[in-house]
C-alpha cells in the first residue's frame, strides 16, 4: 500500500510538473508549418483532407475560437495529451493493480515520446488516445463482452479513423491479436463487438469518399508517392533510433516485456505484447522501404502504449540501482525532448544554430516575415493582393495575417507534401500572371525551400508564371540560412529575357573556417537576365571589403544550363580583406556578400561563419 502512495504522488507531482512546462512551451514556440496548414484546413471545414482526416483541422478551429494565437491553436491538443497517462493508470491498474497502475502512467509521462505530446497541434496525441481506448476495450473484451467494453472500442476506432491513415497498422495489428487469441476470437463472434468494428469502419467514409471524388490523391499520396518502396538500408538505424529516444533501458525493458508476456498464461498480457509488438515490429519492417526524407521517428508510438503496462512487473526484477537508472535515463530524455522545443523557442538559439545541420528551418523566421508583408503592402496601392510561392508561406502568412485565403503558386513541395490537391479544391492553387492581370501582387518566395542546384530552375519557373523578376527586398532571418524575397509586382511585366534574383557562393574561406585579419575571399556570383556590376564582402553585416568582380569561372553553365546571366563566363570574383586596426574581437563572425545588379538592385546574400584568430 505504501508503494502504491508513493507512486501515486510521484505521478501527480510529474503529472502536474509536465503539464505547467508544456503550457510555458506551448505559448512560446513559434507555430510549425504543419500546424499552420492544419490551422488552415481547420478554417475551410470538411469532413476530410488531401493529407488528413478532418479531427486534427476540427481541433485546431476549436482552438482559434478561444483565441487567435498558438497557444489556443494547441490548446485541444495539450489537453488530449493530458489524458493519455491518465487512460494509461487507469488501464494498468484494472489488470494489474493500483501501485502497477500509477507505475505505468509514471513511466509513460516520462517517455520521451509520450510526454511531449500535445505540445503542437498535430494528429498524434489523439491517434495516442485512440490507441489506448482500444487497448481498454479489447482488454475487458477479452474477459467478457459487455455493451460498455463495445462502446468504447467503437469510440476508440471512430477517433482514430478520424486522425490519421496511419492508425490503420493499430486496427490491423490490434484484430491479428484477437484472432490469435481464443478469448478475442470468441469476443469478435459476438454482435455487439461486430456492431462496434462496423461503426468503426464507417468512421472512414468521409477519407474514402474524397480519395473517391479526387481519384484516391490522398491515399495514394500516403501509400505510394511518398515512399520509394524499394529496399535500403537505413531501416537497420531505427532499432538505435527508437532506443535513443524511449531511451535505452527503458526500451530494453519493453523488449523483455513483450518476450516475457507473449509466453504467459494471461490472456490480457499476451493480447498486450502482441498488440505492442506487432506495431513496433511492422514500422520496422515499414523502415526498410518507406520514406526517409521526412520525420518518422514517432510512427511506432502507439506499440510502446500497448507495451507499457508490462513494464513495472520487469523492473520489478531489476535490482533497484538498475530500476532507478531506467527511470533517470528517462527522465533525461524528456527534459532533452522538452529542453530542445525551449532552445528552438529562442531566437538567439535558432540564430547560433544557423549553421548547423539541426536547424529548425520549420519552426524559423515567419514572425518577421508576416512584419515585412505587412509593412511592404502598407506602401503598395490599395488592394494589392499576396500570394505565396509555396504552401508553406501561404499558410504560415496565413495565420499570422488573419488570412486563410491566400493563394499559392505551383512548387514541387506542395506536392512532396501532399497539400497541392487541397489547395486546388479551396481555389487557392493560382497560375500567375494570367489570372492576375495587371493587379498589384505582392509575391513572396521561399530561396531556401528547394536544394541549392534546383533554385535556378525555380526562378526560371516563377519567370513563366509571372513574367521578369523585378529587383526583390531580401529577407535574410538567421544569417540566411531562412531565406525569403519579396516582389512588387505591378502592372503589365516588361518583356524580355527572364531576370532572377543573384545566385553566389564563397569557395574560400570554407565555413567555420579559422581566419587571420587579413584574407582573402573567393568565389563566384551571377544574376541571370542583368548580370551584376559588382560584389561587396561583407563581416557581420558591415562591408570590409570591395571584391574584383569578372574573373573567369567555367562551368557555372554546365551545372545551370538555363542560366543567361550575359557575362558568362566572367562571373568569379576575389577580395582581399584587411580587418587590421578594426574593433573586431576574435572568434566566431559572419561573412557575408552584398551583390550589386545592372539594374541597380541590390541583394544581400546568405552569410557564413569563420572563426577569426587572435
Amino acid at each position: 500500500m505504501r508503494d502504491a502512495v508513493r507512486a501515486r504522488r510521484a505521478f501527480w507531482v510529474l503529472w502536474v510538473s509536465v503539464l505547467a512546462v508544456k503550457l510555458l512551451i506551448a505559448a512560446r514556440l513559434p507555430l510549425f508549418v504543419d500546424e499552420a496548414f492544419y490551422w488552415q484546413e481547420g478554417q475551410h471545414p470538411a469532413a476530410a483532407y488531401s493529407d488528413l482526416p478532418g479531427l486534427t483541422a476540427w481541433l485546431t478551429r476549436l482552438g482559434v475560437a478561444f483565441g487567435e494565437n498558438t497557444f489556443a491553436l494547441r490548446l485541444p491538443f495539450l489537453l488530449i495529451g493530458a489524458a493519455v497517462p491518465l487512460l494509461m493508470v487507469h488501464i494498468a491498474s484494472r489488470e494489474f493493480g493500483t501501485k502497477v497502475g500509477w507505475q505505468a502512467g509514471l513511466l509513460t509521462l516520462l517517455l520521451p515520446l509520450a510526454g511531449s505530446l500535445g505540445l503542437m497541434a498535430l494528429p498524434d496525441a489523439a491517434m495516442a488516445l485512440a490507441t489506448l481506448l482500444c487497448l481498454d476495450a479489447g482488454a475487458r473484451l477479452l474477459r467478457q463482452v459487455s455493451a460498455q467494453a463495445a462502446l468504447e472500442l467503437a469510440a476508440g476506432l471512430a477517433l482514430g479513423a478520424l486522425c490519421h491513415y496511419r492508425f490503420i497498422a493499430v486496427i490491423v495489428v490490434g484484430f491479428i491479436a484477437l484472432v490469435l487469441l481464443e478469448d478475442g476470437r470468441r469476443a469478435l463472434r459476438d454482435v455487439r463487438v461486430m456492431v462496434a468494428i462496423a461503426f468503426g469502419a464507417s468512421a472512414w467514409a468521409p477519407l474514402v469518399a474524397w480519395n473517391l471524388d479526387n481519384a484516391d490523391a490522398g491515399l495514394r499520396f500516403q501509400l505510394v508517392d511518398r515512399h520509394p518502396w524499394s529496399f535500403h538500408a537505413d531501416g537497420l538505424l531505427f532499432i538505435a533510433v527508437q532506443a535513443l529516444l524511449v531511451t535505452p533501458l527503458l526500451f530494453a525493458a519493453m523488449a523483455v516485456a513483450a518476450r516475457r508476456s507473449l509466453a504467459c498464461a494471461s490472456t490480457v498480457s499476451r493480447y498486450f505484447a502482441l498488440l505492442g509488438t506487432g506495431v513496433v515490429a511492422g514500422f520496422f519492417a515499414l523502415g526498410f522501404f518507406a520514406d526517409t526524407e521526412r520525420v518518422s521517428f514517432h510512427w511506432p508510438l502507439p506499440g510502446y502504449l500497448a507495451l507499457m503496462p508490462l513494464v513495472p512487473a520487469v523492473l520489478a526484477s531489476w535490482p533497484r540501482a538498475w530500476r532507478l537508472a531506467t527511470v533517470w535515463l528517462a527522465a533525461i530524455g524528456l527534459v532533452a525532448n522538452l529542453g530542445y522545443y525551449v532552445a528552438v523557442s529562442s531566437a538567439t538559439w535558432r540564430e547560433a544554430s544557423a549553421a548547423e545541420k539541426w536547424y529548425p528551418s520549420n519552426f524559423a523566421g515567419w514572425e518577421p516575415l508576416a512584419d515585412a508583408v505587412r509593412a511592404r503592402t502598407a506602401t503598395m496601392p490599395a488592394g494589392t493582393r499576396v500570394v505565396a510561392d509555396n504552401f508553406k508561406i501561404g499558410a504560415e502568412l496565413g495565420f499570422a495575417l488573419g488570412d486563410a485565403r491566400i493563394p499559392v503558386l505551383d512548387h514541387p513541395i506542395n506536392q512532396k507534401h501532399g497539400r497541392a490537391p487541397q489547395l486546388r479544391l479551396w481555389g487557392l492553387h493560382t497560375e500567375g500572371r494570367s489570372q492576375w492581370g495587371a493587379a498589384p501582387v505582392l509575391l513572396v518566395v521561399g530561396a531556401t525551400e528547394v536544394k541549392y542546384r534546383d533554385l535556378l530552375d525555380r526562378y526560371h519557373a516563377l519567370c513563366e508564371m509571372v513574367g521578369p523578376l523585378p529587383a526583390p527586398e531580401v529577407l535574410n532571418i538567421d544569417h540566411g540560412r531562412q531565406r525569403f524575397l519579396l516582389f512588387a509586382l505591378q502592372g503589365t511585366p516588361a518583356a524580355g529575357p527572364c531576370t532572377t534574383p543573384s545566385m553566389a557562393w564563397i569557395d574560400a574561406p570554407v565555413i567555420g573556417a579559422r581566419v587571420g585579419r587579413r584574407f582573402d575571399v573567393r568565389g563566384w556570383a551571377f544574376k541571370d537576365g542583368v548580370g551584376l556590376s559588382g560584389v561587396d564582402v561583407t563581416l557581420n553585416g558591415v562591408a570590409v571589403g570591395q571584391a574584383r568582380y569578372g574573373r573567369e569561372f567555367e562551368g557555372l553553365q554546365r551545372v545551370w544550363p538555363r542560366s543567361n546571366d550575359p557575362q558568362h563566363p566572367k562571373v568569379g570574383f576575389e577580395a582581399r580583406v584587411d580587418l587590421t586596426g578594426r574593433d573586431i574581437r576574435p572568434g566566431r563572425h559572419w561573412l557575408g556578400l552584398r551583390l550589386h545588379g545592372r539594374d541597380g538592385s541590390v541583394e544581400t546574400w546568405a552569410e557564413q561563419p569563420v572563426e577569426l584568430a587572435d
